[in-house]
Order: C-alpha cells, then sequence, then structure tokens
C-alpha cells in the first residue's frame, strides 16, 4: 500500500508551507504599509488593500488549488484502503472529499472578494471555508478511526480528533462574534462604538 501513490507525500507539506506563506508575507506588507495594526489583526485585513490584496489573493487561491490535490489524494488513499478492508462505505468518502472541495471553493471566495469590496460574498466564502473545513476533518477524524489499528494508529486517531474538537470549539465563537459585527471597516478611531 505505501508504493500505491509515490511522490505525493510532499502536497500536504507543500500546502501547509504555501498557506503559512501566504499569510505571512501578505501581513508582513500590510503592517510595513501601515494598513493594518501589527498587534494581531483579521486574516482577512492583511489581504485588503493593494498591494498585499494582490498577493494574498493569487497565493491563496495556490492554497485553495493545494487543498484540492491534498484532499484528491486522501480520497484515493482510503478508496484503496478500503478495497482490502471495508472499513467505510464509499459514500462517505465521497461525501468527505464533497465538503473538503466546497471548503476550497470558500478559499477561492476569500481570496477572490475583498473583505472591503464586496462584504457579503467574502463573509459567505469565509463561512463556508470555514464550516467546510471543520466539517471535513471531523469525517477524516471518523474515518481515521474506522481504518483502525490497519491503516492508522490510535494516537494519529486521537491527535486528528483533538483538531477536530479544537477547530469546532473556535468555529462557534468566531460564528457568534461574527454575527454581532454589523460594520465591516479596518481603520477605526477612539470614539466610534
Amino acid at each position: 500500500m505505501l508504493c500505491c501513490m509515490p511522490g505525493v507525500a510532499f502536497v500536504p507539506a507543500l500546502l501547509v508551507s504555501w498557506s503559512s506563506a501566504a499569510f505571512i508575507t501578505s501581513y508582513v506588507i500590510a503592517v510595513l504599509a501601515g494598513h493594518v495594526e501589527p498587534l494581531v489583526p483579521y486574516i482577512s485585513d492583511t489581504g485588503t488593500k493593494p498591494p498585499e490584496s494582490g498577493i494574498f489573493g493569487f497565493m491563496i487561491n495556490i492554497s485553495a488549488l493545494l487543498g484540492v490535490i491534498t484532499m484528491c489524494i486522501r480520497y484515493l488513499l482510503i478508496e484503496k484502503q478500503n478495497e482490502s478492508s471495508h472499513f467505510i462505505r464509499s459514500s462517505c468518502n465521497v461525501f468527505s472529499l464533497c465538503i473538503g472541495l466546497m471548503g476550497c471553493t470558500g478559499m477561492g471566495i476569500v481570496a477572490t472578494f475583498q473583505e472591503l469590496a464586496v462584504p457579503s460574498v467574502h463573509d459567505i466564502g469565509a463561512l463556508v471555508a470555514f464550516g467546510s473545513g471543520v466539517v471535513y476533518i471531523t469525517l477524516q477524524s471518523i474515518i481515521s478511526y474506522k481504518s483502525c489499528p490497519q491503516w492508522n494508529t490510535y494516537l494519529m486517531c486521537h491527535i486528528r480528533m483533538a483538531i477536530s474538537v479544537i477547530s469546532c470549539i473556535a468555529f462557534i465563537p468566531m460564528i457568534v462574534f461574527a454575527s454581532k459585527i454589523s460594520v465591516t471597516k479596518i481603520d477605526w478611531t477612539p470614539d466610534e462604538k
């Protein structure tokens, strides 16, 4: 099984590295240009104004593409493992892939429609990206447990599930606080509510 897809192990690492570089690059440019405060700005704020908006959009779209490739590789890997072990229904794997692809589409929307230019579309894209991402990693955690002990260790399953739980917990306040914000704005003055 280890040799069924040689040469693709670098793709998830490339996804993480490229996405991190996208966030860091747009953050550094936005701070140096004086477009955001250096102390913990929203990710979207660091990709709102030119020149960082172009770099942010381009790099996040590449991240979304790398996410699609990673999820397709994971889908194929599970299908191959499932041929001999039959630990899940194939439809569950397909459903998980579809949810993951929705999340990548949401990332593309976030990258293409800047926060201040088209806030409603940007926010819908963010909701789809984060919501689908939480569901996808939770489904993948469940699939990992189903494939134990032949294809995964219980330690790896526990780590994946811990990440899923943390993501679910973080998603709730994101929704609550985002729903309370009625104005999308970067530059605030002390006298504003």
